[in-house]
């Protein structure tokens, strides 16, 4: 049972524009009743942080900070587990002129030694003087750390017994660095995003005033981890910038409980809350049939959604799962953003729900023209085997433009898909040591190469996915997703649980290769479900694709949850050996793989 505050009304006047730093935001916020409540694994709220007493905290924070005799702008690492020290901290640096870098806080998805190894390879690129985690994570942060010769490194308690320096505090500028903001890395190694203080306040801005436009009374509510770019910028950093109450649940505790979310959401009747769509996939996974009329969502008008492929499926269910609690469909808000952006790129406008559209598969996959058939009536769309679907992400926020090129670097008119390129106040000012690669994404006139795939509509953003992810055989382009999206459609797999992309064989040429989480240890269960899903994927792609069972919970993900599918390429290269798959090609030249009960003895093998 949730138990805490109930929400109060704040007398300070609503102000959403017109800061020029962070701390400047603060400074204003502290003048009212609003802050963060922090609840623990069971809902019990553990910790009131009103912004005025964040403010006091982080400034007398600052001056330890300060005592320690560091060069301005310099990094302090922040092990970023939903918790007030977070906020402390990454304020006090505000304040004192540092530059605070979120890290990881996911040693469950990781495991020890893969997330002690993730932590000093972040500790080496942005190279900080100083370090911090809770008590909890504070053995792998010294163990990361150790040998790299930082000033100072402990726990909050450590840090609040420095001495308070007594020199003025002076906060970072306009056209400083306000945080660095590290990728989920789901493409390639997570990199160092540098944003400034005017980037993210005009990202802010846009988000607040266009994007959600916020109202008195409004009141957020938050799973997501603060070292992602949704859970800090959208919920750390914009409920303070508009003077916003916003509760949170620690992510591991929505992970083994989702309904807290809920829970959350009707006890304080709050208005705006954000998910990837696996998030509302879990809460209608756990729920029972005779649950959903206990919550009251009837408040919840901002249910926003992406940060990954968002399933427009998934949403509906949650939408006729949650129906009684009051929840409308037309809370949803698909968005569009990237750390390179601060967070948003587009939102979809407020109050209208999720728009797809769907477009002829074969052309888009041939040509690259996204040809619209949405005219289709929904009873005949059964039929088609050539409809790909796609979530309508908006329109850019004021200040932003966005063009979508081909690969001369020309611009597409509309329905025309290519690379997505961004442009405006938002963006990032490049990747903290890495020139050569801020050279490749951001051209000196600002425009920064997003590598993901899409097309404009009427000036609403539609995105397909990853560049890097495409699947090219036979010189078509295939998008993972779509791949995907068949292997859901079977009852033995869940939103999230299948991953495709494509592997490169001895003769140069690709082979496409889905992995799968295996929740099936019947052999001949596990080959027929093989059978059907290549007959799928034949039936709709005219595609051979190797189907490769691993046990559940084995597809690695990032640090914020998503699927890696490098990652998982890479995991497959290592399991398998490439010239036996592809020696198993027929004269004919169509690919012919390992039997099913071959590939199903196989994952059998591997889950024991």
């Amino acid at each position: 049972m949730i138990t805490g505050p109930t929400p109060t009304e704040n007398t300070l006047p609503l102000r959403i524009t017109g800061f020029s730093t962070l701390a400047e935001a603060l400074d204003y916020a502290a003048g009212g009743e609003t802050g963060c409540n922090f609840y623990g694994d069971r809902g019990e709220l553990y910790a009131v942080l009103p912004y005025a007493e964040l403010r006091e905290q982080a400034r007398s924070l600052a001056r330890r900070l300060m005592s320690l005799q560091l060069e301005r702008g310099a990094r302090v690492a922040i092990v970023a587990d939903t918790g007030p020290d977070f906020q402390r901290f990454f304020f006090a640096c505000q304040y004192a002129g540092l530059v605070p870098v979120p890290l990881s806080a996911s040693l469950l998805i990781s495991g020890r030694k893969r997330y002690v190894s993730q932590l000093r390879a972040l500790l080496a690129n942005c190279l900080p003087s100083v370090a911090m985690a809770p008590s909890e994570f504070f053995p792998f942060l010294s163990e990361a750390a150790d040998g790299l010769e930082l000033v100072h490194i402990g726990t909050p308690d450590a840090f609040d017994c420095l001495p308070e320096a007594l020199e003025e505090l002076e906060p970072l500028r306009p056209t400083e660095m306000a945080y660095l903001q590290y990728t989920s890395g789901s493409t390639r190694f997570p990199r160092g995003v540098m944003i400034t203080q005017t980037a993210v306040l005009a990202n802010l801005e846009g988000i607040v005033q266009q994007g959600l436009q916020i109202r008195p009374g409004d009141r957020a509510v938050s799973w997501l981890p603060f070292y992602h770019d949704m859970g800090l910028v959208g919920f750390v950093l914009a409920p303070m910038v508009c003077q916003v109450s916003v509760d949170y649940l620690k992510t591991q505790s929505f992970a083994m409980r989702p309904r807290l979310w809920l829970s959350l959401m009707t006890q304080t009747k709050a208005t705006i809350s954000f998910s990837p769509s696996f998030g509302y996939e879990m809460c209608v996974r756990r729920l029972r049939q005779d649950e959903a009329g206990r919550f009251d969502l009837s408040a919840w008008r901002a249910a926003g959604v992406g940060a990954e492929t968002i399933r427009p499926g998934v949403l509906q269910e949650f939408a006729n799962v949650l129906a009684p609690s009051g929840f409308k469909a037309s809370a949803f808000v698909a968005c569009y953003g990237m750390a390179e952006a601060s967070l948003a790129v587009s939102f979809a406008p407020i109050a209208t729900g999720v728009t797809v559209d769907q477009v002829d598969q074969t052309l888009l996959s041939k040509f690259g023209v996204a040809s619209s058939l949405n005219e289709c009536a929904a009873g005949s769309e059964s039929g088609k085997t050539n409809i790909s679907r796609f979530v309508n992400c908006g329109i850019p926020l004021s200040g932003i433009e966005v063009e979508v090129r081909d690969e001369k670097g020309h611009a597409l008119p509309d329905r025309h898909a290519g690379v997505i390129f961004v442009r405006g106040a938002n963006m990032t000012s490049g990747y903290f040591g890495d020139p050569e690669k801020t050279r490749k994404v951001l051209s000196p006139d600002g425009w920064l190469d997003t590598g993901d795939l899409g097309y404009l509509v009427e000036g609403s953003l539609i995105i397909i996915g990853r560049k890097k992810d495409v699947i090219i055989v036979h010189g078509r382009n295939i998008w993972p997703q779509d791949l995907e999206h068949l292997a859901e459609e079977l009852p033995e797999v869940r939103p999230g649980d299948a991953c495709a992309f494509s592997v490169e064989g001895p003769d140069r040429t690709e082979m496409a290769v889905m992995v799968v989480h295996c929740r099936e240890l019947d052999t001949a269960k596990q080959a027929d479900f093989i059978r059907r899903l290549q007959g799928l994927i034949r039936e709709y792609f005219a595609l051979d694709c190797f189907v490769e069972l691993v046990p559940p919970r084995t597809l690695p993900r990032t640090s914020s949850g998503k699927l890696s599918r490098s990652k998982t390429r890479e995991e497959f290269l290592a399991r398998n050996d490439m010239a036996r798959l592809f020696h198993s090609r027929n004269g004919s030249g169509h690919n012919r793989f390992p039997q099913p009960d071959q590939q199903a003895d196989s994952c059998a093998a591997s889950s024991r």
